[in-house]
């Protein structure tokens, strides 16, 4: 039977680079074992022959915008059509996952009916194919510690939930800025728990350029960007991991300490309930947050 099924929409396979990692990622998900499974949505170049060689289904007819771009909602209907898992995973397709990744789902699903689960990534050069011969999860870890980054809270590459969870998510165009943002505020707002698993979960995150973007730039540089944060509320309801309340330590929800970090995330929040402060609230509120990136970015 399947526990947790991973689910992602691929960019094209036509740029070396891009495709040798987005066969890392794949393959470290397969090396979970028989209990998950693996769906890729979309019909870009290459991703029918990945689905074939690695073992995963392929969904070739998602919904897309007039780019051919998967939408996200459709993604998740889908999934949950092909699959009767009790655990959900949406993951970026650049990302390496290691055992740890199955054991805390487990677990959090014994302790919890409703949950959802995400985390802090290690970014790491990876350039070429990786080796999963036996050892590859030590060899690996061990270029993370000497070699890897750990990405600050604004970047949530996965999300981890039973499925009786998110089941109603806004056409969010995949790929672009601001759907990851908007999860991560709506969750806040349900009974369910959302836990930063950043303690028990390594990802690994190999790092690339945006060469397969129009233009070469950054996700959060498109229209399809503006218009998921238009669908998500707008950018009050654009969160970050530094709004979760919980980390998730030995399978159990333990509050978050108020850091510095987070208290003048606090105060910025306050300061934007009203979507677009004026006056002396929003220099009030573009103080904090330049503030804020100055902390996160130095």
């Amino acid at each position: 039977m399947t526990f947790l099924t991973i689910f992602t929409a691929p960019k094209p396979f036509l740029d070396p680079h891009i495709a040798a990692i987005q066969r890392n990622a794949i393959q470290s998900w397969r090396q979970l074992g028989p209990e998950v499974s693996v769906v890729l949505h979309g019909n870009d170049p290459g991703v029918a022959e990945a689905a074939a060689e690695l073992g995963c289904t392929h969904v070739l007819d998602v919904a897309c915008n007039e780019k051919g771009v998967p939408f996200i909602d459709d993604m998740f209907r889908r999934t949950r059509q092909i699959s009767d898992a009790p655990v959900l995973a949406i993951i970026n397709t650049d990302i390496i996952l290691f055992p740890d990744f199955l054991e805390t789902a487990r677990s959090t699903a014994a302790s919890f009916d409703q949950f959802v689960l995400v985390g802090r990534r290690w970014d790491l050069d990876v350039t070429e194919p990786l080796d999963f011969t036996p050892g590859w999860e030590a060899r690996l870890r061990q270029a993370v510690r000497s070699e890897g980054k750990l990405k600050n809270p604004n970047a949530t590459d996965y999300f981890v939930f039973s499925r009786t969870v998110l089941t109603a998510v806004p056409n969010f165009t995949i790929g672009r800025a601001g759907w990851d943002n908007w999860m991560l505020y709506h969750s806040l707002a349900q009974p369910w728990k959302i836990m930063d698993a950043t303690r028990e979960i390594t990802v690994v995150h190999q790092n690339h350029d945006y060469s397969h973007l129009p233009d070469g730039k950054p996700h959060y540089r498109h229209p399809e960007s503006e218009r998921n944060v238009a669908l998500g509320g707008g950018k009050q309801n654009m969160y970050s991991q530094l709004d979760l309340k919980y980390d998730l330590v030995n399978g159990r929800a333990v509050r978050k300490p108020l850091t510095w970090l987070r208290f003048i995330r606090m105060l910025e929040r306050w300061f934007e309930t009203e979507g677009n402060p004026q006056g002396i609230r929003g220099r009030i509120f573009k103080a904090l947050r330049r503030y804020r990136s100055r902390l996160i970015y130095g």
